[in-house]
Formats: structure tokens, sequence, C-alpha cells
């Protein structure tokens, strides 16, 4: 092993290697007195007696290297702005976003909806405030920045089971629930549905029969006149006063299923309108569906008309016993003698209609139909 050789003339100092170790920013600030290397005392006393320091050139090249702030350079407060003054136009119809809205001018416009807003929906019927460039010039946008009150709200769920309500229209007090006799056959289930739907908004239902010279109302008709329903019947071709009588002056909304004749009956009422149609399939019974989303019409007679695409399911699980019952004030009344929590079904074995019934206060035909729309609720049977 060879031993290490000394050095006599290098010999280590008694602190170390002496070597200059690199020091921070802090540190030479610390011994420095918390001074800047080029600032001038007598300038910052100068800057606290109300001379400004920094000139203006200095603090724009300054602030351009600045981080904007995290929340914005605007004060937050609680005052929103208010829109009184805005326009007020109703909604005609929706397409990925855009709405397209009519002012009570008549202008034609569209609309996005703005971000105060948030997830609030806006449906087809609803009356709006508007702001931004009304003209209905192509390349123009307004804003919608509120909804104002609704009178009536159409909503259905997808089916029984989904909790999720939809909205199908606003605003409407009158529901046209447009059913074929023929091509494809009626289902009374739908209607009932429909009914259902129409007590529970507050909205007058009316049943309109189309397709007469393929088949007979009568049976139908039958299971309607208990409960009081206006019925008007159509058919290919036909007069349609009846049906204009019904409409004029009001805002109607049509539902029902695919190859009824929603929109056929649409173009015959308003000539211009030019909504699509289709024929039945042969071999499901079934219409195909020709119109993809609702469109509110005006009506050349006065008043206006929602053609809404076909329905395959009307859930109904938002509808409450005690607000379907409010739009029959005879059996309404009498229910007031049943016991708490009475679904006034037919296996109820207390329900005080049953006795009214059974006194002759009551015709046992309403009861039933009654009863009929009522289980429509909880039927899962193909409608």
């Amino acid at each position: 092993m060879t031993a290490r050789r000394t050095v006599p003339h290098l010999r280590r100092p008694p602190h170390g290697a002496r070597r200059r170790r690199a020091r921070t920013a802090r540190a030479r600030d610390r011994d420095r007195g918390h001074r800047h290397h080029g600032q001038d005392v007598s300038h910052v006393r100068a800057g606290l007696d109300g001379v400004h320091p920094v000139s203006p050139r200095e603090r724009d090249e300054h602030e351009r290297f600045e981080r904007p702030r995290r929340r914005g350079s605007r004060p937050r407060t609680k005052d929103r702005p208010t829109y009184d003054a805005a326009s007020v136009a109703r909604v005609v119809t929706i397409d990925r976003g855009r709405y397209t809205l009519t002012a009570e001018d008549g202008t034609v416009f569209t609309a996005m909806k703005s971000r105060p807003l948030g997830r609030q929906g806006v449906v087809v019927g609803d009356e709006v405030r508007v702001v931004g460039d009304l003209s209905g010039r192509e390349g123009t946008l307004a804003r919608i920045v509120e909804v104002l009150p609704r009178r009536t709200v159409l909503r259905r769920t997808a089916d029984d089971d989904e909790a999720l309500e939809r909205v199908i229209v606003a605003n409407a007090d009158r529901m046209v629930i447009v059913q074929a006799l023929a091509d494809p056959p009626p289902r009374m289930g739908l209607i009932d549905r429909c009914l259902v739907a129409a007590f529970d908004a507050g909205i007058e239902p009316i049943v309109c029969f189309t397709k007469a010279d393929l088949g007979s109302p009568d049976e139908l008709l039958a299971l309607l006149r208990p409960l009081d329903v206006r019925v008007v019947v159509t058919q290919r071709g036909g007069p349609l006063d009846e049906v204009r009588d019904e409409l004029r002056d009001h805002t109607s909304v049509l539902v029902g299923h695919s190859g009824v004749g929603k929109s056929t009956l649409v173009n015959a009422l308003v000539p211009d309108a030019d909504r699509a149609t289709s024929h039945v399939n042969e071999v499901t019974g079934r219409g195909r569906h020709t119109s993809t989303s609702a469109q509110l019409l005006a009506l050349p007679f006065g008043g206006s008309i929602i053609d809404t695409p076909g329905i395959r399911s009307f859930g109904l699980r938002h509808v409450e016993t005690d607000h379907i019952i409010r739009a029959f004030p005879d059996l309404a009344e009498v229910a007031l003698d049943c016991p708490r929590g009475c679904t006034h079904l037919v296996e109820e074995p207390e329900c005080a209609l049953d006795v009214a019934v059974a006194e002759g206060r009551l015709p046992a035909e309403r009861v039933t139909s009654f009863r009929r729309i009522l289980a429509s609720r909880a039927t899962a049977a193909e409608y």
C-alpha cells in the first residue's frame, strides 16, 4: 500500500478553503438595511409627502408585466342591472342554442340566452325581455336577459320511472289532443294521460279526432262524454270551422303520436306554415317523426298554435292527485269527506265518491271516467 504523499508548502487554512459562497438576495438586502442599491431615501420621503416617486412612463412599463387579478378588477356587488325598460318578445322556436323570437310589432329576430340566466330553461311560448340588436337583419344577435313569469307550464317526464321533468311549452291556455281514428289506430291511454297533464297544469283540454273518413268516433265519444271534455271531429279534406272556433284568440298546443295528422292540421289552419308531413308505416302501424322541434305559429283568424313533435311516452310522475281533482268541482267537493290519504281509486274501501254514487249525488259514469284517467298514472300498459 502506497503511503500518501504530503506537500509541506500547501497547507490547509484553519477555517476551510475560504471559498466565497453565493449570497442570496435576501441576505444582501438584510445587510443593506432592506434598501435597494439604487433606492434614494430622500425620493421616497418626497413620495410620502404627496409627490409620486415614479413617473407615468415608468409606471406603464411596470404594469405591462403585472399578472391580472384572479377575481377581476371590478369590486363585487349585490346590485344587479334592471331590465324593466327592455323589449318584450315571445319565443317561437329553438334550434341548437339559438332562439327565434317575435317582437310585439311582429319583427322576427334571433337571440341567445345571457349568462346571468344560468341553467334556467327557456322554452317555446315563453315571454322574455331582450336587449341588443332587435332589427332581425342577417348576422345580428340579441340577448335574452329575463324570463317573465309563466301563466301555465305543460310538463312531462320521459317515463313514469324518471324523476326529471321536461317542460314542453309555456303560457298555453288550451291543449289540443290530436288522435286519429284509424291509421294509426286510436289509443285511449294517451288521451287519458294528456288529460291528466292538462288538468294538472290548469290548461283546458280539447280532443280532436282526425281521419273520421276511416273510422267512427262513437265509442271514444261515449268514454269522454262524462268528463265534459270538448271534442271536435275532422276528416281529410273536410271543413275546419269547428276547429277554428275552438282555437280563435287562444294559445293552443297540439299533442299526439306521430302520424295522427298534427302537422297536416297546422298546414290547413296556417297556409304558409309549410310543416313537413309523412305517412304511417304499414308494418308497425306507427307514424314517423317529421317535426323535430316545437314551433309557435300565428293563426290568421286570431290566436296562435304550437306544433310539437310526436310523442311516444308521456310520463306523469310529477302529477299529484289533488291537482287533478281540482279540475272537477263536483268531485272535489265530495272528495273533502274522504279519509286522509285516499287515492279515490276503485280499491279504496271508504272513498266518499262511492258513497255519493250510491246516494245518487254523482253519476256513476263520471266517477268511472275520472278513476280511469287516475289509473292511467300507475299503469304501464301500451299507450
